[in-house]
């Protein structure tokens, strides 16, 4: 900070106003590299930080009704973990009505980007699904289960391994193989969409 003297003329004349009133009335201007950049609202990573902040309540109210607004818009930009806490939302009528058909849309589309989380929960809606199903449609409930647990499980998510065996140990040979088949399907299908960016 540069320090100026006037001389005694100019202090006389600003005494009609205490010095310290002129000091801080005066609009002190930041500099620009301070200045916070302005919030893209259009960006989905904004977006989704909104939503996390109305949801988790940190430094507003929590409003999960504007939460999960924000996670919306964010999750139509492609946002996998917007999609997920959707998702999650949707499940427990979380500022939203409850809807399992849309949570399950916004669960699938995070998996399907490979969100980890978002597969292990649709891994265990397969596998709770298998049990109330018919036994053709219960197999192809425990192969859908079964190819999630394994890309969960490929990325580390916990627990994904053992939940992975134990659903094994309830499958046929085939039922596992064609879990494995759909789980090499996927990597591959990700590796072409890699690739062709």
């Amino acid at each position: 900070m540069l320090l100026v003297f006037a001389s005694r003329q100019s202090i006389i004349t600003t005494m009609d106003k205490s010095w310290y009133r002129n000091i801080f009335s005066r609009a002190s201007k930041p500099a620009l590299e301070t200045t916070p950049p302005a919030l893209d609202y259009a960006d989905a990573e904004s977006q989704f930080n909104l939503g996390v902040k109305f949801a988790s309540g940190a430094g507003v109210n929590r409003d999960y009704v504007q939460a999960a607004e924000w996670y919306r818009k964010a999750a139509a930009q492609s946002h996998s973990l917007a999609q997920f806490n959707l998702g999650i939302m949707y499940a427990q009528g979380q500022g939203v009505a409850p809807d399992a058909v849309q949570s399950l849309m916004w669960l699938g589309k995070a998996a399907r980007q490979g969100d980890a989380g978002a597969q292990f929960n649709l891994a265990d809606r397969c596998h709770r699904a298998s049990f109330e199903q018919v036994p053709v449609d219960a197999s192809e409930s425990r192969i859908e289960a079964y190819m999630w647990y394994r890309l969960a499980a490929a990325q580390g998510f916990k627990n994904s391994d053992s939940v992975c065996a134990t659903l094994s140990l309830n499958m046929t040979r085939a039922d596992v193989a064609a879990g494995n088949e759909r789980v090499a399907a996927f990597e591959s299908g990700k590796a072409h969409s890699a690739a062709g960016r």
